[in-house]
């Protein structure tokens, strides 16, 4: 693969919370501005899929076969209605992965495999991996191939609770699988400034983790909401609402980390 190549898995093992609607804009953004980016929907839900207008029956070669070493990333990318945006669509088989796996050796790192060992020359600058909601085999593949796990985090009153579950998730995958894995950030999503809970909810999590937390906070926005069922992200949907001009504004950060980071 690449050495250029990004991998961020984008995961929280609550619903609810915007990973898909992050995954689907952030990703989307990011080409905007010149990158050439893939999205694997590893949530059997497949709503990165749907979200991103990839029809059920076009659905031929999903992430199960990557999984399954079946088909390559390669074969598995199919492009979106986005410039520079592929995908690697999800079906309904990934609910039977943990059971089809669990037994072999290598049941934690088959995505790894499948982008170190099946990508000759990444095409992509950024792959954006959307998880499902629960930590098990799949986000756990997700964080193994990952260089840094990106944490949508919704403007409620457990969060700080649901948080620290996934840290030390990230924690057990660093020292078990993945050494240099880092976060790249925690997004607060969701945010209603009429709700005062909402408020102390954002000063809590700063005060918390710092500087890994984004200065941009995704608002609650009625256009974010209605663009998955037209199958195009909200950037597209309606640029200008104030939804679409916050991941546009994540996604400058992102990169600004990334800079920092390869400049390190």
């Amino acid at each position: 693969m690449n050495s250029q190549t990004r991998i961020i898995t984008i995961a929280n093992q609550k619903g609810g919370v915007g990973k898909t609607t992050t995954a689907i804009n952030l990703a989307t953004a990011l080409a905007a501005i010149g990158e050439t980016v893939l999205i694997v929907d590893l949530d059997p839900q497949g709503n990165a899929s749907t979200g991103l207008g990839i029809d059920r029956k076009n659905r031929t070669i999903s992430s199960y076969d990557v999984l399954m070493q079946a088909a390559s990333v390669e074969e598995a990318a199919v492009p979106t209605a986005v410039p520079n945006l592929s995908l690697i669509p999800s079906t309904l088989d990934l609910l039977g992965v943990e059971m089809e796996i669990s037994n072999a050796s290598d049941r934690a790192t088959r995505l790894r495999k499948a982008f170190r060992g099946g990508m000759k020359a990444s095409p992509f600058t950024y792959i954006l991996i959307d998880c499902p909601p629960s930590l098990n085999l799949l986000t756990m593949n997700a964080m193994a191939a990952a260089d840094s796990v990106l944490v949508p985090l919704q403007c409620e009153f457990f969060a700080l609770e649901g948080l620290s579950q996934l840290l030390e998730t990230v924690n057990q995958v660093r020292t078990v699988l993945n050494p240099n894995l880092t976060i790249q950030g925690i997004v607060l999503t969701m945010f209603d400034g009429r709700n005062n809970l909402a408020t102390q909810v954002v000063d809590d999590v700063r005060s918390f983790m710092g500087d890994k937390v984004y200065r941009t906070v995704i608002p609650r926005n009625v256009r974010v909401s209605e663009a998955p069922s037209y199958g195009i992200p909200a950037i597209l949907y309606d640029l200008k609402c104030a939804g679409s001009q916050a991941y546009l504004q994540l996604a400058s950060e992102v990169i600004q980390r990334e800079r920092h980071l390869r400049a390190a």
